[in-house]
């Protein structure tokens, strides 16, 4: 069967250790100090390879206070007119360079360092439309520098477990997908999950994972539907989208920041089902019935919290000198993005970016 998102190098390794070295040190500069910021910094401190180098962000106190607790050795801050984030981009000493503002910042900091000369990491939602996706391949190929969306669950050995079966044929042909991801998040005006102009809302933030195992299992889809409800801003609190494929195939994804629920993603062929269990992002089991009979479980083990192992791939390119990763390749992300401007268009989602870029 057509494998549809391609294993990554470390999958291939004898050793698919993502804390075993792959060569020379790689430097990095993180922008933002946010949650997930921490989050991604805390997995990436544990490669020996890998050498946390600097930090920014818009105030000194924040910098000051991520550089002690992760060990970075330099801090920048915004100062008059010039952010903190133009100024790492210009340290010499930076190899890569990890933007994890909000999404509608990502654009501006990932054209930046480019223009820099830095290899760059984009947390996902890559950019907040398909122009500025395009943009910065455009540009990280002019300049022959690595470029990727960090869709860590790509990477983890949950989602490359599940693509296996998939791809094994132990299900049969694929006939449809269901995944959902969702919470409520708390109604503060003030958090970028809520900000129109930050690219807030369910869409950018959450959809991504559950269309992960659409495309893994069927690739991008020929036709799209989606239904969604806006709040006063023009955000959108949660969206369902209905993805058809030339083959009669089927997904059905749900997002939602205004309520809980199961969090769980289904593969349904002509021979049987695979359910994930634990959060779709990065599962922890994965539970397989052939046709009527019984049902197995496999468990999963994860290192860190799982971001390790795209870390790990970005490192491998930046030092083989790879502009790209073959697991998350542009054109999937810029596709993605496409997908994207096609819900929005049909929600009626508009972000002030959509006017500059």
């Amino acid at each position: 069967m057509t494998r549809h998102i391609q294993r990554p190098w470390l999958s291939l390794q004898p050793s698919d250790d993502p804390l075993e070295p792959t060569g020379r040190t790689v430097r990095w500069g993180v922008v933002a100090t946010g949650g997930i910021a921490r989050t991604v910094t805390r997995d990436l401190i544990l490669l020996p390879d890998a050498s946390l180098h600097a930090v920014s962000s818009r105030h000194h106190e924040t910098a000051l206070a991520f550089a002690r607790e992760f060990g970075a050795a330099h801090t920048y801050a915004d100062q008059g007119a010039t952010p903190g984030y133009a100024q790492l981009v210009q340290d010499p000493d930076i190899d890569v360079v990890y933007v994890a503002t909000p999404h509608g910042q990502h654009f501006e900091v990932a054209k930046a360092a480019l223009e820099a000369g830095k290899n760059v990491l984009v947390e996902k939602a890559f950019t907040v439309n398909a122009h500025e996706a395009q943009a910065l391949v455009d540009l990280a190929s002019a300049r022959g520098l690595f470029l990727m969306e960090a869709v860590w669950s790509r990477f983890v050995p949950g989602m490359l477990r599940a693509l296996d079966i998939i791809e094994s044929g132990d299900l049969g042909e694929i006939q449809w997908v269901s995944a959902d991801l969702g919470f409520p998040a708390p109604k503060d005006p003030q958090s970028r999950i809520w900000d129109v102009s930050a690219g807030g809302g369910a869409l950018l933030d959450l959809t991504v994972y559950p269309l992960l195992w659409a495309v893994g299992a069927l690739g991008f889809p020929d036709s799209l539907t989606a239904v969604g409800s806006l709040n006063e801003d023009g955000v959108d609190e949660q969206n369902a989208l209905t993805l058809s494929y030339s083959g009669g195939q089927l997904a059905t994804l749900i997002s939602s920041f205004v309520a809980h629920g199961p969090r769980t993603a289904t593969v349904a062929g002509t021979e049987g089902v695979l359910t994930s269990v634990g959060s779709i992002n990065n599962p922890t089991e994965l539970v397989v019935r052939r046709g009527w009979d019984p049902a197995r479980t496999e468990t999963i083990d994860v290192v860190g919290r799982g971001y390790v192992y795209e870390l790990r791939e970005v490192v491998r390119c930046i030092q083989q000198g790879a502009v790209e990763s073959p697991t998350m390749p542009w054109k999937h992300t810029v596709d993605t993005m496409r997908l994207f401007d096609g819900v929005r268009r049909q929600l009626g989602i508009r972000y002030p970016n959509d006017e500059i870029h």
